[in-house]
């Protein structure tokens, strides 16, 4: 994970010089003839500017002045993406339209606060792109439901945990765009793995074949159990597989459930029989460090593990394989690392031309997916073709990767099964869930106990939300 923030400004040609055609996805003018993308796009206050939406874009200014438009968001995990990002795609686009591009990137640990910051004083980015669920920004943002659909026009319907992560049922509004997300595999070493004489494809093999690697081998499994993104994501699938959910689809909190109280108690005893005691103080990257380096066994993280291993430690990267989910015995899910998704703000100085960016960044998808080193999965399907051969050729003699190539029937959005609200993202930042986890794994309390505790915290923070 990096740190810092950096600012990358895209020049634009004069606009007298735009009427190249926009990088589509192969679509025709007949975009331009459709009444509800005209009602869509319309045109910006005052005669500023008027863009249309369709493969020849134009961009026509009342005055000297060129428009910029600003963008937020993460310095990503895989620097060649925001490569790409910057100095091709954003650029590209800002040519063609006349429009000067800033983006801005902040890290991780940095961009919640600034997104706050923006709303609290009504300035800032007219695109910012968050990490954790938007929904709690839902009432500073303009609807997306129009760049959806538009973009499940062009590349085939959205994927249901990015429509789960960005849609709200009580307005029936998209209330912002997910581009990419990124799947949450395990990571294992194959070696270790083999000799112990088992597969990491349930949750009862994981905890057996943790206790023999830490007793044979003397290292210990990689799973977070502390505040942290890994371990709420990893934690969260556990509960689901053995069928056990935060909130139920009316967003109730069901978290109290024997299923629940099971996934507390197959945990600890995965730490107690094959872990240490810093993963209660583990970061985000601890997992990371922890593989790469050789000190851990497996562990549940987006592939910029393996990616890092590739280029720090050939070694173990060739010692390593991914795995999807473990089975529970209810279902087999996990939660992606990250959805990424951007929000439009009511205070954004260029809202139409945010919304052009967006529906052209979806159509030139496959080159994110690539620049990213496949970490950005598409939202939109057909945005990226032949991603299964894609996928397989990528290390053809041992491809580890190829069993991401079905990870969104695995996959499933934060708040499963119900949609990714405040609440939920408030129970996410708050770190709930691992602190349930934590405190029955050290022995503070029982699994039952633990449970209730996390219910009567999860029902506070539900019925707060539920009065605004």
């Amino acid at each position: 994970m990096r740190g810092g923030r950096r600012s990358n400004v895209a020049p634009a040609r004069p606009a007298s010089a735009v009427a190249a055609p926009a990088r589509a996805s192969g679509e025709a003018a007949n975009i331009r003839q459709a009444p509800r993308r005209r009602r869509f796009l319309g045109q910006v206050a005052a005669g500023a500017m008027a863009i249309a939406l369709g493969p020849s874009v134009r961009v026509r200014r009342a005055t000297a002045k060129t428009p910029t438009l600003r963008i937020a968001q993460w310095a990503h995990f895989m620097p060649g993406f925001d490569e790409w990002f910057d100095r091709s795609f954003a650029r590209a686009w800002g040519d063609r339209n006349g429009v000067q591009v800033q983006v801005d990137h902040i890290s991780v640990s940095e961009l919640r606060a600034r997104a706050t910051a923006e709303i609290a004083t009504q300035r800032g980015h007219d695109l910012f792109g968050l990490l954790e669920p938007a929904a709690a920004f839902e009432a500073q943002t303009l609807p997306m439901t129009e760049v959806v659909a538009e973009c499940e026009r062009r590349a085939g319907r959205i994927l249901p945990l990015a429509h789960h992560a960005t849609y709200s049922p009580r307005t029936k509004q998209y209330f912002a765009l997910a581009d990419g997300w990124a799947p949450m595999p395990l990571h294992y070493r194959v070696d270790w793995w083999g000799e112990a004489g088992f597969k990491p494809d349930t949750w009862e093999s994981v905890r057996d074949g943790a206790r023999k690697i830490r007793e044979k081998f003397g290292v210990a499994a990689g799973f977070g159990i502390a505040p942290e993104t890994d371990s709420n994501m990893v934690l969260r699938g556990l509960v689901w597989s053995f069928g056990g959910a935060e909130q139920d689809e009316a967003g109730e909190v069901v978290i109290n459930s024997p299923a629940t109280v099971e996934a507390v108690k197959l945990m600890t005893a995965v730490y107690k029989e094959g872990m240490t005691s810093d993963v209660f103080v583990w970061d985000p990257s601890s997992n990371n460090r922890a593989f790469v380096w050789g000190r851990a066994s497996i562990i549940g993280n987006a592939i910029s593990a393996m990616r890092q291993a590739e280029k720090q430690s050939p070694s173990v990267a060739q010692r390593a394989a991914l795995a999807r989910a473990p089975a529970g015995p209810a279902a087999r899910l996990m939660a992606p690392n990250v959805v990424h998704s951007y929000v439009i703000w009511k205070f954004a100085e260029n809202p139409e031309l945010a919304r052009r960016f967006l529906v052209d960044l979806i159509g030139t998808y496959e080159e994110a997916f690539v620049a990213s080193e496949f970490y950005n999965f598409p939202t939109f399907p057909g945005s990226v073709r032949n991603l299964r051969a894609r996928l397989a050729a990528e290390r053809p003699a041992a491809p580890p990767y190829l069993v991401l190539a079905d990870a969104d029937t695995w996959s499933v959005c934060l708040g499963h099964p119900g949609y990714a609200t405040g609440a939920v993202d408030e129970t996410l930042l708050k770190g709930v869930i691992p602190k349930m986890f934590a405190r029955a794994a050290r022995g503070e309390q029982t699994a039952t106990e633990s449970v209730k505790q996390a219910e009567d915290e999860m029902k506070h923070i539900f019925a707060r939300w539920a009065q605004r």
